[in-house]
């Protein structure tokens, strides 16, 4: 019999004391530390908002943005998040962000407390750009805004942004069924989020994922082929587009329990990558993430269909497990999962919240990962993930936290236009694209603190250097903080 979040709480509480009483890793924060970095976590969407921000908002120095956002297409695409320390809105890291902010609320929502009105609240300000970008045009996706090669050539806060605002989209005509098929997963994914708090607009973004995920479905081919340039190197389709369409249809099986979907999965799951063995999981690579998911229906209500989903969860979890057969990630000296020189911090926090979300499911029924001839408990995927969580919290060789804003030592030169440009308010004179690189190349630290944003973070022997422009390791990003969002809920409680 599943377990409700609310028992799971209780017993994950009982396995932390217990994790506690063995290791001396209790000792480095408190639940209180926990809740002020999920806090901020979730604080740092609103740095990222473009468009015309609320009355309610809380990062005071960003101001309204991208007003005009697809008007000369005769579309409204105004809204939705920059990505990174840039001014493009990227519609494949957006909508996997969203996904991931919703699963976050979706398995550890009960133990947000205070904070789950603001986490449906950055999930909301996405899937309301999102569900625009979808049905604005029929069998057409808007899935960017804002031309990269000429944003990047600038050094703009995003309100005084004069750089093109180019509009992007897929068709059937230039198909892009992996950000069609991550699109309808972060609605689907958010429609369960909406659920009972707002029905109405929850049946909307079930309705709308399943016509954009019969887009993706029926219109094959990667996006990256489709706009070339315009996304590619930044965020290129590198691992197809096969891993979301099956990410995409377990998502709304999830949300919908429709058998359709379901059926989907077992006939298509062996063309789409159910058999692969990935060790990471990301914007790009979706694998991971899928099995994971797939595998509650088998751990929780005994679907034997999707037990092969729950042996390659146990593949990818011995694989980050020291000790076991399988194990074959990297860590640093320090203890850091290291993945990529370039903004690796994604890859730990994506891979604390699966430790944590797969921890959960095997809960529900006394499960364990099988690893060769082992087995691993969910209180050792716990302590795996509490060790990555409080790494970057600071407990780490150079004490220092990678989250702005948290602890007593963090960034200060965040590779981010509008944190290291003075504010709106500070300056009301416009600073024009070739004027910003001053404060891109400045010493000083940056004047507005983007609280709660997680940058790139070290290097693979636990070195990090606070510069602006090493855009590597001091550049935060929204698909970094989504998943952390889960983590520190867990946590928290």
């Amino acid at each position: 019999m599943a377990l409700s979040n609310t028992a799971f709480s209780k017993v994950m509480q009982i396995l932390c004391l217990t994790l506690c009483s063995l290791t001396l890793l209790c000792s480095a924060f408190t639940s209180q530390d926990y809740s002020e970095a999920l806090e901020k976590s979730i604080l740092f969407f609103e740095g990222q908002r473009s468009g015309k921000l609320p009355s309610n908002q809380r990062l005071t120095w960003r101001a309204d943005s991208g007003q005009s956002d697809g008007s000369s297409y005769h579309v409204d695409l105004v809204g939705g998040y920059y990505d990174a320390g840039d001014n493009v809105k990227f519609g494949l890291p957006m909508a996997f962000t969203t996904t991931l902010l919703a699963w976050s609320v979706i398995e550890f929502g009960n133990s947000m407390h205070n904070e789950i009105e603001n986490a449906r609240a950055a999930i909301k300000w996405s899937t309301d750009y999102l569900l625009k970008a979808a049905t604005a045009t029929r069998d057409t996706l808007y899935v960017q805004v804002g031309d990269p090669n000429m944003d990047h050539r600038c050094w703009e806060r995003p309100e005084d942004m004069d750089t093109p605002r180019n509009v992007y989209k897929v068709s059937a005509q230039n198909p892009g069924s992996d950000v069609a098929a991550e699109t309808a997963a972060a609605l689907a994914a958010a429609s369960i989020v909406f659920k009972d708090s707002n029905p109405s607009y929850s049946t909307k973004l079930l309705h709308t994922a399943m016509e954009v995920f019969d887009f993706a479905d029926r219109h094959r081919g990667s996006y990256s082929d489709s706009l070339n340039s315009a996304v590619c190197p930044f965020y290129c389709s590198y691992s197809g587009y096969h891993d979301e369409l099956l990410w995409g249809a377990s998502w709304i099986h999830t949300a919908s329990q429709n058998s359709t979907y379901l059926a989907y999965i077992m006939s298509n799951g062996h063309t789409l990558g159910a058999d692969d063995d990935d060790y990471s999981f990301s914007w790009d690579d979706k694998r991971a993430g899928t099995k994971v998911l797939l595998s509650k229906g088998f751990l929780e209500k005994s679907a034997e269909e999707l037990q092969l989903y729950k042996a390659h969860s146990d593949n990818y979890i011995c694989s980050l497990m020291p000790g076991t057969s399988s194990f074959q990630a990297q860590y640093t000296p320090g203890g850091l999962f290291y993945k990529a020189s370039e903004s690796n911090l994604q890859y730990v926090t994506s891979t604390a919240f699966l430790l944590l979300t797969y921890a959960k499911y095997l809960s529900s029924n006394g499960g364990v990962a099988t690893c060769g001839g082992s087995t691993v408990k969910a209180e050792n995927l716990i302590s795996q993930a509490k060790k990555q969580v409080d790494y970057v919290l600071g407990n780490n060789p150079a004490k220092m936290s990678y989250m702005v804003g948290f602890g007593e030592r963090y960034p200060q030169h965040v590779h981010h236009r509008g944190s290291s440009l003075p504010s709106i308010h500070a300056h009301p004179d416009h600073i024009a694209c070739s004027n910003g690189f001053q404060y891109l190349n400045s010493g000083s630290p940056n004047p507005n603190i983007l609280v709660g944003a997680i940058v790139g973070g070290p290097d693979s022997k636990d070195n990090f250097s606070d510069d602006r422009n090493n855009y590597q390791q001091s550049e935060p990003a929204t698909y970094i903080n989504a998943p952390f969002v889960g983590a520190l809920a867990f946590f928290s409680s």
